[in-house]
């Protein structure tokens, strides 16, 4: 947030804040059906994770949450269940569980695929219908050859996942320092590239669109109108200051509406593809270390809240 172009303090915030946020809180629940909601990312809530995240977004006021699928499987099934229709949140999206996908040989890839099923049938069962993971920006081989071997596995991952009508986003990550890496070879970085892959690896395959990763990349509003709604998984959002290339790290994001990112222009081509979806706040390194957990959950929500209103998509 802003104060005549300085950031507003953890005290300021507060101050400001608290009181319309918790206001908000019901009138934004009613709204998350049948249009795009906000979801709790872990990047505001240091230290908090699994059912206690859940429980924060819903008393911060998030229309959803970004969940952790290791402690609800230890919580159960049932239980898992229970406690997001008692919260009456939205299981937003999920990692996939699945560790290096695209290392070893296909027989050693093959033999994961069992564990990934079961773990697909819990995450339906809990009624989500989302997974992500990170695509790297560089391979260890030629673009080509390295291309084949990442569509071939992901198109074996989204048949696993379409026995539970789950789709999977892929994160491309934009930003110089994730392309030059020693020793690798630039591979996919664009959201147009992202798109692409997607497509041929499945129908229940697309991006997650990342505003961070898409501002950093080049990547544009046509590439958003270009994908269109169903090959945009989840959306991440964040801002940016104006650096070089080669300056920028992950962790110097901004709160949206802090920095020189269209957000007005790339919510307002969400809207014109039809999207109706989680929106989840991630300003990694943003949230100051002495900030609490339901500060930064609410400092996440209003800021977000605040963009979307500006572009009038909420």
């Amino acid at each position: 947030m802003r104060r005549t172009g300085v950031l507003l303090s953890r005290r300021e915030f507060v101050g400001r804040s608290a009181a319309a946020a918790a206001c908000a809180a019901i009138g934004w629940r009613l709204r998350a059906a049948g249009s795009m909601y906000i979801s709790l990312n872990g990047a505001l809530t240091r230290n908090v994770s699994g059912p206690d995240k859940a429980r924060l977004a819903a008393q911060v006021g998030f229309g959803g949450v970004d969940w952790d699928l290791g402690p609800f499987k230890t919580l159960g099934l049932e239980a898992s269940r229970a406690l997001f229709a008692e919260l009456q949140i939205k299981p937003t999206i999920v990692n996939l569980p699945l560790q290096g996908p695209f290392g070893g040989d296909d027989a050693a890839f093959k033999a994961k695929l069992p564990a990934l099923a079961e773990d697909v049938a819990f995450v339906a069962g809990v009624g989500c219908t989302k997974m992500m993971f990170v695509l790297q920006a560089t391979g260890p081989t030629p673009k080509e050859e390295y291309r084949k071997l990442v569509r071939d596995r992901l198109a074996a991952i989204g048949e696993v996942l379409q026995k539970g009508n789950l789709r999977l986003g892929i994160e491309f990550l934009g930003p110089l320092q994730f392309r030059t890496r020693p020793g690798a070879q630039e591979f996919i970085y664009t959201m147009s590239e992202a798109v692409a892959l997607a497509k041929d690896s499945g129908p229940n395959l697309g991006v997650v669109l990342d505003a961070w990763h898409w501002h950093h990349s080049g990547s544009t509003i046509a590439d958003i109108l270009a994908a269109g709604k169903t090959r945009i998984i989840q959306v991440h959002v964040s801002d940016a200051k104006a650096q070089p290339p080669e300056d920028v790290r992950d962790n110097m994001r901004l709160m949206p509406g802090e920095g020189i990112i269209d957000l007005v222009g790339f919510f307002q081509a969400l809207q014109k593809v039809g999207y109706d979806e989680s929106v989840s706040p991630e300003p990694l390194g943003r949230v100051p270390m002495d900030m609490t957990p339901e500060d930064g959950a609410r400092l996440g929500l209003t800021t977000t809240q605040a963009v979307m209103r500006k572009a009038g998509v909420l």
